[in-house]
């Protein structure tokens, strides 16, 4: 019997897609936990939001935070609450438009 697929979140597709279009930074944990090696990483470098970190924490495990105005965030928690950062509002997905009739779209 065929496993049914989980329902895929419109709105967490839309903020993943949106943070797509944020800078990325990889880095590796080290012998700090993944969430201070980030924090770590944004003050030696002066990061500043918005910002993905990747960070590395194994060779089988890596930690998302986005870095915003507010603090440092969980990645999944950005991308279903997206609408509230004001600095990814005004970041927008490419979205392909395209007409259902083409026949309609063309002019004589």
């Amino acid at each position: 019997m065929a496993r049914k697929r989980k329902r895929k979140s419109r709105r967490r597709l839309e903020g993943r897609k949106i943070l797509e279009l944020v800078p990325h930074h990889y880095i590796e944990s080290g012998e700090d936990k993944p969430v201070t090696a980030a924090r770590k990483h944004i003050r030696a470098n002066g990061i500043t939001p918005p910002a993905l970190l990747v960070v590395k924490r194994n060779e089988h495990t890596t930690d998302r935070y986005f870095w915003a105005e507010k603090g440092l965030f969980g990645a999944q928690y950005v991308e279903e609450n997206h609408f509230l950062f004001p600095s990814l509002r005004s970041i927008k997905p490419q979205v392909k438009t395209t007409t259902a009739n083409p026949a309609l779209s063309l002019s004589s």
